[in-house]
């Protein structure tokens, strides 16, 4: 089954609010992404301000994320030393934390704490899946030993998040064609894995990214800057 994913990178708390209400019952997840301008150029909420109170009030738990009742978000780590902050998102309700592999050095010792905190998905009460996001340029080779199992069958990251442009931290760009020869061989060396798509996805090759075997489609302008979002959202469930 492919997964339609509507990205947004939040410039302020409002607009959160405004695009998950758009697709609000049409969808499943929606991805915020998150940019510290460290780690990307870009700067987005909650980090475009030194204290965002909105965010504090979500963190600790006075207020909800928005829609939490029936959307669930998954968070876009594009953070320096995202060690500092998953668990502001993980304590926000973030039924999935996307992890980038080139944003510390460190990146495994940090999964493998977030684990033994935290629990596997489907052993924790709060079931959030941490998936690995890799850039174009990076060797696929990395991700493989975050998805060999271990002693007890299980790999490391519930998912791998190929990031599908070159310059990540912006939405608009164009589709990196070298990603789908990715996405294959990683399919042909991990059958069962849950591969995700983000960046420059949109319809025109939908279609050439799953079926190269992805199954998670993330897209951003493709889809907020549609005529009509239903239907833009209605013709990605075709494929």
């Amino acid at each position: 089954m492919i997964e339609i994913i509507p990205a947004v990178i939040p410039q302020d708390f409002e607009e959160i609010k405004e695009k998950m209400s758009f697709v609000n019952g049409l969808v499943q997840t929606v991805q915020i992404d998150i940019c510290d301008g460290k780690f990307v150029h870009s700067k987005c909420w909650p980090y475009v301000n030194d204290v965002d109170g909105d965010f504090r009030k979500i963190t600790e738990e006075e207020e909800g994320f928005p829609f939490w009742q029936s959307l669930n978000f998954e968070v876009d780590m594009m953070v320096s030393h995202p060690e500092h902050v998953v668990e502001d998102w993980i304590r926000a309700g973030a039924s999935r934390i996307v992890l980038h592999l080139e944003s510390a050095p460190n990146i495994k010792d940090l999964i493998l704490e977030l684990r033994n905190r935290f629990g596997w998905f489907g052993d924790s009460p709060l079931n959030v899946e941490i998936g690995l996001a890799i850039n174009v340029d990076t060797q696929l080779e990395k991700v493989f030993e975050f998805l060999d199992p271990n002693a007890n069958g299980r790999s490391l990251v519930d998912f791998i998040q190929f990031m599908g442009i070159r310059e990540i931290g912006y939405q608009g760009q164009f589709f990196d064609e070298r990603v789908i020869g990715r996405i294959r061989d990683l399919r042909a060396a991990y059958p069962d894995v849950i591969i995700s798509v983000d960046g420059g996805v949109n319809l025109d090759n939908a279609e050439e990214i799953v079926d190269a075997g992805a199954r998670r489609l993330i897209s951003g302008s493709a889809v907020f800057e549609s005529e009509n979002i239903k239907e833009t959202i209605e013709e990605f469930k075709k494929i």
